[in-house]
């Protein structure tokens, strides 16, 4: 277990009270990106369930402590890494990964395993920080400084990565929070 699963099993108590709301529009711009309609939404890395809670997913993570959190709010959960996601291929319309790209520690691994489980006209949504920004680089810093193995991307990097996984990518929101969404073919 690596020691950002391990940092989250163990903070999950306080974690709801430093972390920010979700950005409740960029969210909604991303999931209308989708060309089908959306009934089954997963939030990978959605530990205790704060964005997934307000659409409605099922919360994919592999922190033990965040999933009970999770659970406490009445979400669906389940037990799992980005980069192996436990769902059947064309399995689910909608994926949201939401400020926690950059713990993943396989990235193109978990883009991949993304696609695999969207079906045509799905869409990943992501909502992450850029390094570029001066807010980005701070980040960056701190979060190497507490331990993690934190990898984040520019928004452009991002937007290839996405097209690299086989995603038609679609940039939404520019800044220090970006989100960028891949729609499936």
């Amino acid at each position: 277990m690596s020691w950002d699963v391990r940092a989250f099993d163990t903070f999950a108590p306080l974690y709801d009270i430093f972390m920010p709301p979700a950005d409740r529009l960029a969210l909604r711009k991303g999931l209308v990106c989708a060309d089908r309609e959306l009934e089954r939404i997963v939030e990978v890395g959605g530990g205790s369930g704060r964005v997934a809670r307000e659409v409605g997913a099922t919360v994919v993570d592999p922190a033990e402590g965040m999933l009970r959190r999770a659970r406490g709010r009445g979400l669906e959960t389940v037990q799992g890494v980005a980069e192996s996601l436990p769902l059947a291929d064309g399995s689910v319309d909608a994926v949201l990964i939401v400020d926690a790209f950059h713990h993943f520690p396989d990235h193109e691994g978990a883009l991949r395993e993304a696609a695999r489980v969207l079906a045509p006209g799905g869409v990943l949504v992501i909502s992450e920080f850029d390094r570029s920004t001066r807010r980005g680089r701070l980040l960056d810093v701190s979060e190497r400084l507490v331990g993690f193995d934190s990898r984040f991307y520019t928004a452009e990097e991002l937007q290839a990565a996405i097209d690299e996984a086989g995603l038609d990518p679609r940039p939404l929101e520019y800044g220090f929070g970006m989100t960028i969404a891949g729609v499936k073919e």
